[in-house]
């Protein structure tokens, strides 16, 4: 005899073959091998397979389903709200367009610029005589904000280097490179020719910028038609005349910076705060579905664990062998890792989400159809998620994400290597965090799309090709474990799983360790 070889298996009438360990268990202990080996095997059954063997209801299946369709109307109710908020700043910031800048047009291409001292001057009139006379002018719900009781005033800036003395006919100059910059205000009463005749002058060889800063209110009432309490807005405009080039060019531009919050005092008629409590309780029920969901999958976990360490302790006792971490970690369903996280974060989207809604080939295809559906259902539901994150949090800040169905159109062409660059370059001008989190949006969908769910497709119907082309019968067990459970020749409908004995790995190893 080798004397490699276990004297423990040989004791049970155990043999060694070259899948493992099998033979005719003469001792009366066999029956517990066999239920544990029983019970590993129904450990590692999908859910249909349990269902036949102990006629138990799948419910984690059944939430998981559930789950789907619900966070997916969640996320659809909550895009379609946040399109509406997108949908109204832009809209805005292209009125503002309208009427703070002279002589706007939507069809100019390229950087709206002005050349002459006189245009600058004469659009900086424009933009304020405009900001008096807002009330009479605009067609939208737009008001000036209060300070202490009246209209808040406009802010007229300029920026200039310190003592300058620039003269290029003689190629000299003495310049200061710190940087001044003068203010001036300007209320709703006052008088814009006496304000910018006496305090303020332009010396347009120092000049870096002009800058007009000014807010207004609004509010989004669009909101109303789908049952949603209106939110108030406040615009912070900033009017630009940028001369930093001091090329003869001064490029215009308007930015905005939007702050959103609950209105002060609201009344909305009829059924809006029913329809609002409705959305509450569809928000506590994906929540509650969530959490019933993470605990089944925190139960299997541990369950999975606590098997980990029975098998263990049963392999080192009736084989004298140790078990391999691979092994080991085959109990550890890497799915339910991935379903806890996103339970974990559904419900704490959910619960800021109701924060915020308290402002109230044919023989090789025919082969491999049901793994290629499987898997396509896998990387599914991988492209959706993507999806709604792009439209909902890229959604602001740049065209191709502004609606889901232009989200799947980019990240298709994405998949297909088309017009990658344009995407990026698109969102480089934006703020850091936007910028930050697009490039590891992109980068991740990229790489995990092209170099991984593609090639496992391809390698998917590749394997299905080389097992048809073989003709594999058998496929050998490539662990331990799986040697083990493959002695277990039950199957589901047999009956046996619903035998409901004490005996446990534990026992097993008190009375043979």
């Amino acid at each position: 005899m080798e004397e490699s070889e276990p004297l423990v298996p040989r004791r049970f009438g155990l043999r060694r073959t070259q899948y493992g360990w099998s033979g005719h268990i003469q001792n009366p202990e066999s029956h517990m091998v066999e239920d544990f080996r029983r019970k590993l095997k129904y450990f590692f059954m999908n859910p249909c397979e349990k269902y036949k063997a102990k006629g138990r209801k799948p419910w984690k299946l059944m939430i998981q389903i559930l789950k789907i369709a619900i966070i997916t109307a969640q996320l659809v109710s909550f895009g379609l709200s946040n399109e509406m908020m997108v949908t109204f700043k832009d809209e805005s910031l292209l009125t503002f367009k309208h009427l703070f800048l002279k002589e706007f047009k939507d069809h100019r291409m390229g950087t709206y610029a002005i050349y002459t001292k006189t245009e600058l001057y004469n659009h900086i009139y424009f933009v304020i005589d405009r900001y008096l006379h807002l009330q009479n002018l605009t067609m939208g719900n737009l008001a000036y904000t209060r300070m202490e009781g009246k209209s808040a005033p406009l802010r007229l800036c300029k920026v200039f280097y310190k003592n300058s003395s620039i003269d290029p006919g003689n190629e000299t100059f003495n310049i200061d490179p710190r940087i001044a910059q003068e203010c001036i205000s300007i209320y709703p009463m006052g008088s814009v020719d006496k304000c910018l005749d006496t305090n303020f002058s332009l010396d347009f060889k120092s000049l870096l910028s002009v800058n007009i800063y000014f807010t207004l209110k609004s509010i989004n009432l669009q909101t109303v038609r789908h049952h949603e309490l209106p939110d108030c807005y406040d615009f912070n405009l900033k009017i630009s005349f940028d001369n930093k080039a001091h090329s003869g060019r001064i490029k215009v531009d308007i930015d905005s910076n939007v702050s959103i919050y609950e209105c002060k005092d609201w009344k909305v008629e009829d059924t809006s705060c029913k329809n609002n409590y409705g959305l509450l309780v569809f928000d506590s029920v994906v929540i509650l579905t969530c959490f019933a969901s993470l605990i089944l999958c925190i139960r299997s976990v541990i369950n999975g664990i606590q098997l980990q360490f029975e098998f263990n302790i049963f392999f080192h006792a009736y084989l004298n062998k140790m078990v391999s971490w691979s092994d080991r970690m085959e109990f550890i369903n890497g799915w339910y890792i991935l379903i806890i996280i996103s339970d974990i974060l559904t419900i704490t989207g959910s619960v800021m989400k109701i924060g915020i809604q308290t402002k109230v080939l044919i023989l090789t295809l025919r082969a491999a159809f049901p793994n290629v559906i499987r898997f396509c259902c896998c990387a599914a539901m991988i492209y959706l998620g993507y999806c709604f994150c792009g439209w909902i949090v890229l959604g602001p800040h740049h065209d191709k994400f502004r609606t889901l169905d232009k989200v799947t159109e980019c990240l298709f062409s994405l998949i297909n290597g088309d017009d990658m660059y344009g995407t990026f370059l698109n969102l480089r001008d934006k703020s850091y965090m936007v910028w930050l989190f697009s490039r590891l949006y992109l980068y991740s969908f990229i790489s995990l799309f092209i170099y991984m769910v593609l090639s496992l497709f391809i390698a998917l119907i590749t394997d299905t090709y080389e097992t048809i082309k073989h003709h594999q019968q058998e496929k050998m067990p490539v662990s331990e474990l799986q040697a083990f459970v493959a002695e277990c020749r039950d199957e589901p409908e047999s009956g046996r799983y619903k035998t409901n004995k004490s005996s446990s790995s534990c026992c097993c190893c008190c009375c043979f360790g």
